[in-house]
């Protein structure tokens, strides 16, 4: 079981506002994507991940109308 911190990003995509909320936590899985998936429980309308030079991996959701960024790094 792998070990990673988490970080969860929703933009706010609003005009004029900047703002995001971000949760970070540390978590076990030995799939960040079905993880993602379990997290989400709904229909997911579109699902994306990208490996990023650092290693982390980046799963991005779109679920309900809501954008969510998950960023996996290894610990």
């Amino acid at each position: 079981m792998a070990e990673y911190e988490l970080v969860r990003e929703i933009p706010n995509l609003c005009r004029n506002n900047q703002m995001r909320d971000v949760f970070v936590s540390e978590i076990e899985t030995d799939d960040p994507v079905d993880y993602v998936r379990s997290f989400v429980k709904g229909r997911i309308d579109s699902l994306s991940t990208e490996t990023l030079k650092d290693g982390t991996l980046a799963v991005y959701v779109e679920s309900a109308g809501l954008f969510q960024k998950f960023l996996f790094t290894p610990l």
